[in-house]
Protein backbone atom coordinates (compact mmCIF):
# COMPACT_ATOMS: atom_id res chain seq x y z
CA UNK A 1 0.00 0.00 0.00
CA UNK A 2 1.10 3.81 -1.02
CA UNK A 3 1.18 6.00 2.03
CA UNK A 4 1.19 9.46 2.23
CA UNK A 5 2.03 11.76 4.76
CA UNK A 6 -0.02 14.94 5.73
CA UNK A 7 1.02 18.01 7.38
CA UNK A 8 -1.59 19.81 8.46
CA UNK A 9 -2.92 22.53 10.96
CA UNK A 10 -4.26 21.31 14.94
CA UNK A 11 -7.05 24.14 14.61
CA UNK A 12 -9.80 23.97 12.59
CA UNK A 13 -9.44 27.48 11.48
CA UNK A 14 -12.26 29.90 10.50
CA UNK A 15 -12.14 29.02 6.46
CA UNK A 16 -14.71 26.18 5.74
CA UNK A 17 -12.83 25.51 2.54
CA UNK A 18 -9.81 23.54 4.52
CA UNK A 19 -12.34 21.32 6.00
CA UNK A 20 -14.33 20.08 3.10
CA UNK A 21 -10.44 19.37 1.29
CA UNK A 22 -9.40 17.72 4.47
CA UNK A 23 -12.44 15.39 4.17
CA UNK A 24 -12.72 15.38 0.47
CA UNK A 25 -8.78 14.25 0.70
CA UNK A 26 -9.94 11.46 3.44
CA UNK A 27 -12.51 10.09 1.68
CA UNK A 28 -10.07 9.94 -1.81
CA UNK A 29 -7.20 8.44 -0.08
CA UNK A 30 -9.26 5.29 1.41
CA UNK A 31 -11.18 4.86 -2.33
CA UNK A 32 -8.34 4.82 -3.76
CA UNK A 33 -6.34 2.48 -1.51
CA UNK A 34 -3.94 5.03 -0.13
CA UNK A 35 -2.63 5.25 3.67
CA UNK A 36 -2.47 8.10 5.57
CA UNK A 37 0.45 8.42 7.83
CA UNK A 38 0.07 12.05 9.84
CA UNK A 39 1.09 13.92 13.30
CA UNK A 40 -1.36 11.06 15.30
CA UNK A 41 -3.64 14.17 16.54
CA UNK A 42 -7.56 13.93 17.14
CA UNK A 43 -8.01 17.70 17.02
CA UNK A 44 -8.27 20.40 14.11
CA UNK A 45 -8.41 19.57 10.44
CA UNK A 46 -5.66 16.89 11.52
CA UNK A 47 -8.94 15.13 12.85
CA UNK A 48 -11.19 15.62 10.23
CA UNK A 49 -8.39 14.16 8.03
CA UNK A 50 -8.07 10.96 9.93
CA UNK A 51 -12.05 10.52 10.23
CA UNK A 52 -12.78 11.27 7.37
CA UNK A 53 -10.05 7.80 6.01
CA UNK A 54 -11.24 5.73 8.65
CA UNK A 55 -15.18 6.23 8.17
CA UNK A 56 -14.34 5.51 4.41
CA UNK A 57 -12.25 2.60 5.47
CA UNK A 58 -9.10 3.66 4.99
CA UNK A 59 -5.72 2.76 7.15
CA UNK A 60 -4.56 5.74 9.34
CA UNK A 61 -1.16 5.69 11.00
CA UNK A 62 -0.13 8.62 13.44
CA UNK A 63 2.93 9.38 14.88
CA UNK A 64 2.72 11.25 18.03
CA UNK A 65 5.79 12.56 20.59
CA UNK A 66 5.03 11.26 23.90
CA UNK A 67 4.38 14.75 25.07
CA UNK A 68 1.45 15.12 23.51
CA UNK A 69 0.06 12.17 23.53
CA UNK A 70 -0.52 12.69 27.55
CA UNK A 71 -1.95 15.87 26.63
CA UNK A 72 -5.68 14.16 25.46
CA UNK A 73 -4.63 15.24 22.01
CA UNK A 74 -3.83 11.78 20.56
CA UNK A 75 -6.85 9.90 18.42
CA UNK A 76 -7.18 6.67 20.09
CA UNK A 77 -9.19 5.38 16.99
CA UNK A 78 -6.40 5.06 14.44
CA UNK A 79 -5.41 1.42 12.70
CA UNK A 80 -1.94 1.92 13.77
CA UNK A 81 -0.26 4.41 16.50
CA UNK A 82 3.55 5.04 16.94
CA UNK A 83 4.69 7.02 19.89
CA UNK A 84 7.82 8.61 19.73
CA UNK A 85 10.55 10.50 22.28
CA UNK A 86 11.20 13.48 20.20
CA UNK A 87 9.81 15.81 17.13
CA UNK A 88 12.84 14.73 15.10
CA UNK A 89 11.86 11.08 15.39
CA UNK A 90 8.14 12.09 14.53
CA UNK A 91 9.16 14.06 11.44
CA UNK A 92 11.85 11.23 10.49
CA UNK A 93 9.42 8.34 11.33
CA UNK A 94 6.49 10.08 9.22
CA UNK A 95 8.86 10.12 5.80
CA UNK A 96 10.34 6.99 6.45
CA UNK A 97 6.64 5.00 6.47
CA UNK A 98 5.23 7.50 3.26
CA UNK A 99 5.44 7.79 -0.12
CA UNK A 100 5.03 11.21 -1.09
CA UNK A 101 3.90 14.32 1.49
CA UNK A 102 1.10 16.47 0.89
CA UNK A 103 0.56 20.18 3.06
CA UNK A 104 -3.02 21.32 4.42
CA UNK A 105 -3.18 24.21 5.62
CA UNK A 106 -1.54 24.68 8.86
CA UNK A 107 0.93 26.99 10.72
CA UNK A 108 4.30 26.74 12.05
CA UNK A 109 4.52 23.18 12.24
CA UNK A 110 3.15 22.19 9.35
CA UNK A 111 5.09 24.40 7.49
CA UNK A 112 8.14 23.41 8.80
CA UNK A 113 7.54 19.86 8.20
CA UNK A 114 6.69 20.28 4.84
CA UNK A 115 9.86 22.28 4.89
CA UNK A 116 12.18 19.90 5.91
CA UNK A 117 10.69 17.01 3.37
CA UNK A 118 12.01 19.54 0.72
CA UNK A 119 15.46 20.12 1.74
CA UNK A 120 15.67 16.22 2.11
CA UNK A 121 14.37 16.44 -1.61
CA UNK A 122 16.83 18.92 -2.36
CA UNK A 123 19.99 17.02 -1.20
CA UNK A 124 18.54 13.99 -2.22
CA UNK A 125 18.09 12.11 0.44
CA UNK A 126 14.70 10.91 -1.15
CA UNK A 127 12.68 11.57 -4.72
CA UNK A 128 8.98 11.45 -3.00
CA UNK A 129 6.74 14.28 -4.34
CA UNK A 130 5.85 17.63 -2.00
CA UNK A 131 2.84 18.78 -2.71
CA UNK A 132 0.77 21.86 -1.25
CA UNK A 133 -2.48 21.66 -0.88
CA UNK A 134 -3.65 25.29 -1.70
CA UNK A 135 -6.78 25.43 -1.14
CA UNK A 136 -8.50 28.90 -1.00
CA UNK A 137 -5.57 30.30 -1.74
CA UNK A 138 -4.23 29.91 1.26
CA UNK A 139 -0.02 29.09 0.31
CA UNK A 140 -0.21 32.05 -2.17
CA UNK A 141 1.78 34.07 -0.07
CA UNK A 142 4.27 31.58 0.59
CA UNK A 143 4.98 30.42 -3.24
CA UNK A 144 5.57 34.50 -3.86
CA UNK A 145 8.00 34.42 -0.84
CA UNK A 146 9.90 31.41 -2.93
CA UNK A 147 9.68 33.03 -6.62
CA UNK A 148 11.30 35.90 -4.38
CA UNK A 149 14.16 34.23 -3.03
CA UNK A 150 14.58 32.60 -6.47
CA UNK A 151 14.97 36.15 -7.96
CA UNK A 152 17.62 37.29 -5.46
CA UNK A 153 19.63 34.06 -6.50
CA UNK A 154 19.23 32.36 -2.97
CA UNK A 155 17.01 29.75 -4.07
CA UNK A 156 17.74 27.70 -7.28
CA UNK A 157 14.76 27.62 -9.86
CA UNK A 158 15.56 23.43 -9.88
CA UNK A 159 15.06 23.51 -6.18
CA UNK A 160 11.87 25.60 -6.53
CA UNK A 161 10.82 23.02 -8.54
CA UNK A 162 10.06 20.84 -6.09
CA UNK A 163 7.42 22.91 -4.75
CA UNK A 164 4.17 21.31 -6.18
CA UNK A 165 0.98 22.93 -6.04
CA UNK A 166 -2.62 22.15 -6.32
CA UNK A 167 -6.16 23.96 -5.75
CA UNK A 168 -8.13 20.29 -4.45
CA UNK A 169 -7.82 17.16 -3.21
CA UNK A 170 -8.55 15.89 -6.04
CA UNK A 171 -5.48 17.80 -7.74
CA UNK A 172 -2.93 17.22 -5.41
CA UNK A 173 -3.71 13.55 -4.91
CA UNK A 174 -3.70 13.27 -8.86
CA UNK A 175 0.36 14.81 -9.26
CA UNK A 176 0.94 12.48 -6.10
CA UNK A 177 -0.51 9.58 -8.36
CA UNK A 178 1.17 11.04 -11.46
CA UNK A 179 4.88 11.01 -10.21
CA UNK A 180 4.71 7.54 -8.53
CA UNK A 181 3.79 6.29 -11.72
CA UNK A 182 6.58 7.84 -13.87
CA UNK A 183 8.98 6.64 -11.18
CA UNK A 184 7.42 3.04 -11.84
CA UNK A 185 8.08 3.77 -15.11
CA UNK A 186 11.51 5.04 -15.00
CA UNK A 187 12.30 1.78 -12.90
CA UNK A 188 10.56 -0.58 -15.42
CA UNK A 189 12.84 1.13 -18.06
CA UNK A 190 16.21 0.61 -16.01
CA UNK A 191 15.55 -3.03 -15.21
CA UNK A 192 14.72 -3.56 -18.64
CA UNK A 193 17.89 -1.92 -19.96
CA UNK A 194 20.04 -3.94 -16.93
CA UNK A 195 18.55 -7.39 -18.08
CA UNK A 196 19.77 -6.99 -21.87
Amino acid sequence: MKQICVYLAGNIGHEKVHVEQAETLGRLMATEGIGLVYGGARVGLMGVLADAVLAHGGVVTGVIPRHLEYRDVAHEGLTHMHVVDTMHERKYKMQSLADASLALPGGFGTIEEIFEALTWAQIELHEKPCVFLNSGGYYDYLFKFLDHAVAQGLLRVKNRALVLQAPTAESALQIIQEAWAEKEKDLIQTLRAYRR
